[in-house]
């Protein structure tokens, strides 16, 4: 049974979701979840405040199905989860695909990750293996992957971070604090948006996090 909706306590700009990278983290209490909350209530109060997170532990390891189910079933209608693929690892794709599903219409973007260098066959199985109907985008971290942006574009899915090529959505990452200029740079896409803010072991993250919401709500 999915989960009431909750009260939301910032608001969220329409077309722009901003969250954090993960969400269960003990050192984030104090700080951002309050002194004393038990942990298998964090996920609960993210999102009571956030409308997505990243789903980092898929990188991993592939949870059972079961356990999608579950988190689909703590946070509110329209939250969404990112979760990530590690690109490296190319059995099991079925069962990622397979899995991710269970978490319905809470499923957000996957974030396909491949630190290596430029390896065009590689990306093509991963294009060709994936269920077609997940929304993928691209964490491609090595310099010699620049310039494969029109091939993304060709397949309809996006690279992490580009706000420049044709794209069906956005999917940035960030670690540094929020600024107007970066809200001003989202007001202006067209596209859906998803923002998030990479982990520290200070509660950082989600501050940053809620200090963008604070400037894309702001007139």
């Amino acid at each position: 049974m999915v989960a009431k909706e909750r009260r939301t306590v910032l608001p969220r700009p329409d077309g722009i979701r901003v969250g954090t990278s993960g969400w269960s983290y003990p050192s984030w209490r104090p700080g951002f979840y309050p002194a004393g909350t038990d942990p298998s209530t964090f996920l609960a109060y993210y999102a009571e405040r956030f409308p997505t997170v990243e789903l980092n532990t898929t990188g991993y390891r592939l949870p059972a199905e079961e356990q999608f189910a579950r988190w689909a079933e703590q946070v509110p209608e329209g939250f969404e989860f990112a979760p990530k693929l590690p690109g490296q690892r190319l059995g099991g794709l079925g069962a990622f695909a397979e899995r991710v599903l269970r978490l319905g219409d809470r499923l957000g973007p996957v974030r396909v990750s491949l630190k290596t260098m430029r390896d065009e066959g590689r990306l093509e199985l991963l294009l060709g293996s994936l269920d077609p109907g997940l929304r993928l985008a691209f964490d491609l971290e090595h310099e010699s992957w620049d310039g494969i942006e029109p091939r993304l574009a060709e397949a309809g899915v996006v690279r992490v971070d580009d706000l420049e090529h044709p794209a069906p959505f956005r999917y940035l990452r960030r670690r540094d604090a929020p600024d107007e200029e970066l809200a001003a740079r989202l007001r202006d896409v067209r596209e859906p948006v998803y923002v998030y803010f990479r982990h520290d072991d200070e509660p950082r993250a989600p501050a940053h996090a809620a200090r963008l919401l604070e400037l894309l709500s702001a007139p």
